[in-house]
């Protein structure tokens, strides 16, 4: 059985630690407005953007050229994921569950004889899969030192993976991401850049309406493609920073919440001790007195 010095610093180590998490789940709850704001404030233009990828793409028909980017090479062989996590844990199960979620998707592959090539975007992410597919990591992208997610650190991913393509290192490139819905759901989410298809649901707003495009709607897909790519790719790393927050401030809600009921516990127990021992040394004092 311990001893109450021993259980006296067992709660104080407990209460500075539920100190400490109890700081952190304030400090994740004021980052998780402002990432959820550019999380919300992105999804519209990303929408929007494959509203006029259909649109262009209705215009070409089937007769007309498209770009590389969204017809593919015409194979299925070899496969590029790009798995972004989270760069720190202490968030739960954010990063496990995009981890998983990919894990299963490169089974998937692997077991249909597919090559597979990823690219994973964050620390944990990276921890996670190297464990059983270190061999297909090509290449690790560290945000670490980033505070604030812009375009530009999604546009350079977004230029690595085009580099790749015109390369004929892939076929198929997916993106694997937490779509934010609400602090304690964040839902993993597979979505495909290359071949870039135009989304189904995005829809015209007017179907009766006809446009005419300067320059050539070919030309147009060469440059809007490679926007698109950058564009999916920044809206999934704001969802990342938005479902990393708001798991993180679950998270450390939860342990502040397990302190506490690990306070009482040993606080029960500590005092039931010291009434003990303090009741034994009074039967041993009032036994002396008898005894004289």
């Amino acid at each position: 059985m311990a001893s109450l010095k021993d259980l006296r610093n067992r709660i104080a180590s407990v209460k500075a630690t539920q100190k400490i998490t109890k700081a952190m789940q304030m400090v994740a709850a004021a980052k998780l407005r402002r990432a959820q704001e550019a999380a919300e404030a992105a999804r519209p233009y990303s929408e929007r953007m494959g509203a006029v990828l259909a649109n262009i793409t209705q215009a070409i028909g089937a007769g007309g050229e498209a770009p590389a980017l969204m017809t593919g090479t015409g194979k299925d062989d070899v496969h590029l994921l790009v798995v972004c996590t989270a760069e720190r844990g202490l968030c739960g199960g954010f990063n496990s569950q995009i981890a998983r979620f990919a894990r299963d998707h490169i089974r998937k592959l692997l077991s249909e004889g597919k090559t597979v090539k990823i690219i994973c975007v964050g620390k944990k992410g990276f921890d996670i899969l190297r464990r059983d597919y270190a061999q297909l990591i090509i290449e690790r992208v560290d945000l670490r030192e980033v505070k604030t997610i812009g375009f530009a650190n999604a546009d350079a991913i977004a230029k690595k993976v085009i580099q790749l393509f015109e390369q004929g290192e892939f076929d198929v490139c997916t993106l694997f991401y937490s779509n934010f819905k609400s602090v304690i759901s964040q839902i993993p989410t597979a979505q495909q850049l290359v071949p870039a298809a135009a989304p189904a649901e995005a829809e015209p707003a007017n179907g009766s309406a006809v446009y005419e495009y300067e320059p050539e709607p070919g030309e147009i897909l060469s440059d809007l493609i490679p926007r698109n790519i950058s564009v999916q790719i920044f809206r999934a790393l704001l969802e990342n920073a938005a479902g990393e927050m708001g798991a993180k401030m679950s998270a450390m809600d939860n342990a502040t919440r397990n302190a506490g009921d690990m306070i009482n516990k040993l606080s029960i127990t500590y005092n039931r001790q010291r009434q003990a021992q303090i009741t034994k040394e009074l039967i041993e004092i009032i036994s002396g007195a008898e005894a004289l």
